[in-house]
C-alpha cells in the first residue's frame, strides 16, 4: 500500500475540476488535482522513490512497489519551456518523500496564460484502487491525496 501525499500548497479540487480533457477525464490515471497557492514555493515528492521521468513543468516518482505518480506543474505549462521552473534532482535521483523536487511560481504561470492547476495522478492504476481521495479543502505539502492499494 502506498500514501501519496500532497507536493504543493494550496486547495483540493479533484481531477474532474482540471480544466484539461486528459486530466479531468482521468485518461492518465486516478487521482486528486491541487489548486495551488500563488507564490514561489518547491513542488516535494509525493512518495520515497526514483524520479524515472523529470521535466521543468512535471515528474514521475516511482516507489518501492512500483507505483508511479505524476505530478503536473500546471496546464500546458510545457508550452513555457521550463521558464518559470527550476529542477532542483536529476533523472535517476532516488527521493525521500517531502524533498524537494522543482522550484517555481504559480503566479508567474498564471500571468502566462496558463492554469497552475496541478493534477497528482496515480500511473497505470484503476479508480477502485485508490481510498482516502482528497478532492477539496485547503491542503499543505506532505498532506495525505490518497492511499494506493
Amino acid at each position: 500500500m502506498t500514501t501519496v501525499t500532497s507536493p504543493i500548497a494550496g486547495r483540493a479540487i479533484g481531477l474532474a475540476a482540471v480544466p484539461d480533457p486528459v486530466f479531468s477525464g482521468a485518461m492518465v490515471g486516478p487521482g486528486t488535482a491541487i489548486d495551488p497557492v500563488r507564490e514561489p514555493s518547491e513542488a516535494v515528492a509525493p512518495v520515497d522513490g526514483v524520479i524515472v521521468s523529470l521535466h521543468p513543468h512535471a515528474f514521475v516518482v516511482v516507489d518501492s512497489e512500483g507505483h508511479g505518480v505524476l505530478t503536473h506543474l500546471g496546464i500546458d505549462t510545457v508550452q513555457l519551456n521550463g521558464e518559470g521552473f527550476e529542477l532542483l534532482v536529476n533523472k535517476g535521483d532516488t527521493v525521500a518523500r517531502g524533498q524537494s523536487i522543482v522550484r517555481w511560481n504559480p503566479a508567474v504561470v498564471e500571468e502566462a496564460g496558463k492554469s497552475p492547476v496541478c493534477p497528482i495522478v496515480a500511473l497505470e492504476a484503476t479508480a477502485d484502487s485508490l481510498s482516502d481521495l482528497q478532492e477539496d479543502g485547503d491542503t499543505k505539502a506532505g498532506d495525505v491525496l490518497f492511499t494506493w492499494r
